[in-house]
């Protein structure tokens, strides 16, 4: 199983690229891992929030491959401690073939074809939290459920 963090715009703090490209390094110790980027719309001033998630939808969609696995990051998604992640990625080796893909959204969350092409959603929060940050914890967190199911020192009880 390859895993995949799917973000809609690219990274540009950066405090936030420096630990991101740690944690995504520390993840691939682990496991097969990618963060995909895809990119921002174009003159988005002129489009509403609606119109703007129709045609984040449409790169959302075109980036996914037959077989893949979606989680959508929705703060109406399930939320999970650590070590329930820990587990829960545990069953995924098992059971996802080929690319389990988790999703960030843009600035105004999924079209209703993403929703509806997604296995599942996820919350890491019923904080709000700004997407450069989302991308971070969710890194962290991936690292950190690869820790536990490997016996690393790295989270504690």
């Amino acid at each position: 199983m390859k895993t995949i963090l799917l973000v809609v715009g690219r990274t540009v703090e950066p405090h936030f690229i420096a630990a991101i490209t740690d944690y995504v390094q520390r993840i691939k110790r682990y496991t097969s891992f990618d963060m995909e980027v895809i990119p921002e719309l174009k003159n988005t001033k002129s489009l509403s929030e609606e119109v703007q998630k129709e045609k984040e939808g449409d790169l959302i969609l075109k980036a996914l491959q037959p077989g893949d696995v979606l989680v959508l990051l929705d703060e109406g998604g399930k939320e999970m401690r650590s070590i329930e992640f820990a587990d829960y990625m545990k069953r995924k080796m098992n059971t996802v073939n080929k690319r389990l893909v988790f999703l960030i959204g843009g600035p105004y969350g999924f079209a209703p074809k993403v929703y509806a092409a997604a296995q599942e959603k996820m919350s890491l929060s019923r904080m709000t939290f700004s997407h450069q940050m989302v991308r971070l914890i969710f890194v962290e967190q991936l690292y950190r459920a690869y820790s536990i199911l490997n016996g690393s020192p790295y989270h504690h009880e």
